[in-house]
């Protein structure tokens, strides 16, 4: 698997820090989910503005 770095303000690190420990997760497996889902989101749209 491809690994990438990215910089999250302060505020936005904390922010997927506690949601990862109060998922029990780690703080990477939060942030691949959300990137994944937001991917899966704008594909969609995309999808449907073309279809217009």
């Amino acid at each position: 698997m491809d690994e990438f770095l990215i910089c999250l303000d302060p505020a936005t690190a904390r922010f997927y820090d506690i949601v990862a420990r109060t998922a029990h997760l780690t703080t990477e497996q939060v942030l691949q989910d959300a990137l994944f889902k937001l991917a899966g989101e704008l594909s969609l749209e995309a999808l449907a503005k073309s279809r217009h």
